[in-house]
């Protein structure tokens, strides 16, 4: 599958909302409020993911957004990855892997030396995902979403990109 990132636009918000809302279950879902106040605060930024898909008539398209993320950097200190959403139809497609690593790239640019995030304990796919791309748990964070569930801190130190040839 091809597809493009890109930072957001306003007019993204709506889409990226409805993505949020069948990544993540009630309660752990933002509102319309929150994820536009995230995607909003001093040194946050949000890439979209989007594919090309063929209208009613052969030769045209509409992008269509395939997943987002959105990080937010503290210069000096840690980065932070406040979510990452991938439409179910298009996980294991390499999809939020592009996602993170365009994220911490920009981490890594806007002075961030290492980027932490938050996983519930009980989001094995997450957690496997995320040592896959040599984050390390480092806390736990007692009773973090609605109903009690604890969160793992996942962190990765940032190194600068090696350019070859």
């Amino acid at each position: 599958m091809e597809f493009t990132l890109r930072d957001s636009r306003p007019e993204d918000l709506e889409t990226l909302w409805a993505i949020d809302q069948q990544c993540f279950v009630g309660g752990i879902a933002y509102s319309r409020r929150e994820l536009s106040a995230y995607m909003r605060r001093r040194g946050a930024f949000t890439f979209v993911a989007e594919s090309r898909k063929p209208k009613d008539k052969p030769g045209t398209g509409s992008a269509a957004i395939l997943g987002f993320i959105v990080a937010e950097s503290n210069p000096g200190g840690a980065g932070h990855i406040i979510t990452i959403d991938v439409l179910p139809e298009y996980r294991r497609s390499g999809l939020g892997s592009k996602l993170l690593a365009a994220a911490e790239e920009r981490l890594w640019a806007m002075a961030c030396p290492r980027v932490q995030l938050e996983a519930a304990v009980s989001n094995v796919s997450a957690i496997a995902f995320y040592k896959r791309h040599r984050y390390a748990v480092v806390g736990t964070l007692p009773r973090y979403y609605p109903g009690g569930l604890n969160a793992f801190v996942l962190q990765k130190n940032l190194k600068p990109v090696q350019k070859t040839g």
